[in-house]
């Protein structure tokens, strides 16, 4: 039986994560639609993230080159993120989006988890033992390893190693 204090507690941080996320992106004036649950967020993904929402995001890191995650983790070369950030009318392609997505989500994650957003990002770009040695943000390109990194960073959330 699940203990409904703990179920509270778990509810209120996906909340508060998920309010976390949208920020990243500039907040919902930004994102030009309600993000407020996921299918929201879905709606959003298959519309396209605004370019100026992905600048935000660029903007909100504090240890991670943008370079670096350009490729692995937005699925965008640098010279695609300027025509973005020329031109805020453009959206992402559902693609992009999505990755684009799935790394804010991991950031907000590993923030919650690591107590804060410097190490969060330092997290990402180190090797994990946990993964394989490898790099939370390398395995970001691919659902699979995204899913690998959401399950280690739950157990790391739960006190759960190995």
């Amino acid at each position: 039986m699940t203990n409904p204090l703990m179920a509270i507690r778990a509810a209120s941080s996906v909340g508060s994560e998920f309010e976390e996320l949208v920020n990243l992106f500039g907040g919902p004036n930004v994102l030009k639609h309600p993000v407020s649950n996921q299918i929201e967020a879905h709606e959003l993904i298959l519309h396209g993230i605004p370019s100026l929402a992905l600048e935000k995001l660029v903007t909100h890191l504090l240890v991670i080159d943008p370079t670096d995650a350009f490729e692995k983790a937005f699925g965008m070369s640098e010279r695609t993120f300027q025509r973005h950030k020329s031109d805020h009318s453009r959206t992402l392609n559902t693609e992009q989006s999505s990755r684009t997505w799935n790394f804010a989500r991991i950031l907000t994650k590993a923030t919650s988890v690591l107590g804060s957003q410097d190490e969060a990002e330092k997290w990402m770009i180190q090797p994990a033992m946990g993964l394989d040695n490898r790099r939370p943000i390398d395995l970001l390109a691919t659902a699979a390893g995204t899913e690998l990194v959401q399950e280690f960073l739950e157990r790391l959330d739960y006190g759960v190693y190995a």
